[in-house]
């Protein structure tokens, strides 16, 4: 089963920013447009920090996969944290707008992709991402999916990960509604919380003979 532990101590509290930001990485500061869309529910700037700082140096170099684009806060932290390039996945047309623009005002347009679309239509039909470099996938949708669409929820983590490339890393928030010991290779899942989040995260190990790529 997954290796649940106690909540973890998140960064020092600080006021809630009336704008989302960049907290880490060459683009530490930069401002993420918002439109509060309670629909969205962007992962709060304190929780990301906690995650990346779980993810560290592996980031380099992955392909991000942010399967519920939303503002494009994790894609776009994984870009200023080194990941080569990130693809973005958004039903919302109003919400896809804003992360198109959130692309462009950071100006990584030539290594970001959005696709307005349902994801979990794309998980079924669409193409699989280039198996290199390895992935670092994101799954942060509303928390009610795992409850309204629990079983598409774990198809879709259970098709990527079945197809994920050795070194590939997953991130899934939830909250404590969702078992994530349900989710495949359930014992090699670190669950952490930060109260209402829990967050599992996942690495695909390569072969013996390999070393995990940085």
């Amino acid at each position: 089963m997954a290796r649940r532990r106690p909540a973890s101590p998140l960064p020092a509290a600080r006021a809630e920013p009336t704008e989302l930001r960049i907290v880490g990485g060459a683009l530490r500061g930069r401002k993420l447009r918002y439109g509060g869309e309670r629909r969205v529910r962007p992962m709060k700037d304190r929780v990301r920090e906690a995650v990346f700082n779980l993810l560290g140096p592996s980031v380099r170099g992955k392909q991000a996969i942010d399967l519920f684009g939303g503002t494009g806060a994790l894609g776009l932290e994984a870009i200023s944290r080194g990941a080569s390039r990130a693809l973005f996945i958004e039903q919302h047309l109003p919400t896809a707008m804003i992360l198109r623009e959130n692309v462009a005002t950071l100006g990584v347009e030539s290594v970001c992709e959005v696709i307005r679309g349902d994801t979990f239509v794309w998980g079924e039909r669409g193409p699989a991402p280039p198996p290199a470099p390895p992935w670092l996938v994101f799954a942060s949708p509303p928390y009610d999916f795992y409850v309204s669409r629990a079983d598409d929820m774990l198809r879709l983590v259970g098709r990527l990960v079945e197809r994920a490339p050795a070194g590939s890393l997953f991130a899934v928030e939830s909250d404590e509604r969702f078992d994530i010991g349900l989710l495949p290779l359930a014992e090699r899942w670190d669950v952490r919380r930060y109260p209402p989040a829990v967050v599992g995260i996942l690495r695909i190990k390569p072969p013996d003979n390999e070393p995990e790529p940085l």
